[in-house]
């Protein structure tokens, strides 16, 4: 946890996997935290002129202009409002998904669903629709970008979409507990199966989140979601770094004295885009930024990225507050917990650096 950038808290305990201890450098899958990362990706395109918010997706990659989507934005797909999240509608079994490049093209040529215009959370689409139109833009991948236009301007080692690269110094922690093991029982996908058509939340939920055989892509020691890019989900981060990249969020856009967004964009970015339910995620109020969201804590003021399990950056200016929260448990005896980690981490947080500030004025009080 860091405060106007300067670190407040930074503990870790646990095993990272079987007799290995955690470390300071150790790096977890943070699952759909992954998309804080890579919407800030965009917003550096953002910041030198590369990109507009309120342009189509299509102005910068031609081939997503098809099936009726040529007038979807960028500030569209950044709300969640492609009506594009649907993962039955590209992918008919869990292998595709490894393909990033098959998952862009696909959603390229898709025609949008019945949601498009409303809130309704990409959880598996968002990272592939970002990484098409990044490569469009810049001709680079995303997992390029994300060393380029986020690890390497903070000054951090921890922040990787997948497998780190050879001679980082970030370990990979290795997943525990049952992780998805439910979802591929047979009445896990008997139910999940049959819920693909139910209306409402639950289908909408459904179709965003499943497909036959997605546990698979979490299983064993050296699971296969490493070893593709899902700008969605499968970023592999220290909580040291996160709290960075947020730092730079929840201040002034600079880190360390570096500039890394503009004051007017980081302005931008703490506005919130649309107070609309949400669709996939049962009509709760996300509150929506570009490529944030301000629930679970209810305050506008506060934004970051949850992920499957509770894994999160969280970004405060109010406070000048920055977190970074990662860990390996998958476990369905204990995800409720999990999952909600954030709602008790941040008011502690808060709570935390406001004694620390009482503290530090105290001096200064009895010296006047």
């Amino acid at each position: 946890m860091f405060r106007h950038g300067e670190p407040l808290v930074d503990i870790w305990t646990g095993y990272a996997s079987s007799g290995v201890e955690w470390t300071h450098d150790t790096g977890a899958i943070v699952f759909s935290a992954t998309k804080g990362v890579a919407s800030t990706v965009l917003h550096r395109l953002a910041d030198r002129g590369l990109l507009d918010y309120d342009a189509p997706i299509a102005a910068y990659w031609p081939e997503f202009g098809a099936a009726g989507k040529e007038r979807i934005t960028v500030r569209q797909l950044m709300t969640h409002r492609t009506g594009l999240s649907a993962l039955p509608q590209i992918a008919t079994r869990a292998q595709d998904v490894l393909d990033h490049e098959l998952m862009q093209q696909r959603l390229a040529a898709a025609t949008p669903d019945r949601l498009l215009g409303v809130p309704a959370y990409h959880a598996f689409t968002y990272g592939w629709l970002v990484a098409g139109l990044a490569r469009a833009i810049t001709g680079s991948s995303l997992a390029e970008l994300f060393r380029t236009e986020v690890a390497e301007p903070l000054g951090v080692d921890g922040i990787h979409l997948g497998r780190p690269p050879g001679g980082s110094s970030t370990p990979v922690a290795a997943l525990c507990g049952s992780r998805l093991s439910a979802v591929g029982a047979p009445i896990g996908a008997m139910f999940f199966g049959h819920a693909y058509g139910l209306p409402g939340p639950v289908g909408a939920a459904t179709r965003a989140l499943f497909l036959p055989g997605v546990e698979t892509l979490v299983a064993g020691d050296d699971p296969p979601v490493l070893d593709t890019e899902l700008g969605a989900g499968n970023g592999v981060c220290t909580a040291p770094a996160l709290a960075t990249l947020y730092g730079a969020l929840a201040g002034d856009g600079t880190v360390a004295g570096r500039r890394y967004l503009s004051a007017h964009t980081v302005a931008g970015l703490r506005r919130v885009q649309t107070y609309r339910p949400d669709h996939t995620l049962f009509y709760m109020p996300m509150m929506w930024h570009l490529g944030y969201h301000s629930m679970p804590t209810g305050t506008q003021s506060g934004f970051g990225h949850i992920g499957l399990g509770g894994s999160f950056g969280w970004a405060d200016p109010r406070s000048g507050l920055s977190i970074g929260f990662v860990h390996n448990r998958l476990d369905l005896g204990t995800f409720a917990w999990d999952q909600l980690a954030s709602t008790w981490i941040l008011p502690l947080a808060a709570r935390g650096a406001r004694a620390v500030s009482r503290r530090a004025n105290v001096p200064a009080r009895r010296a006047a």
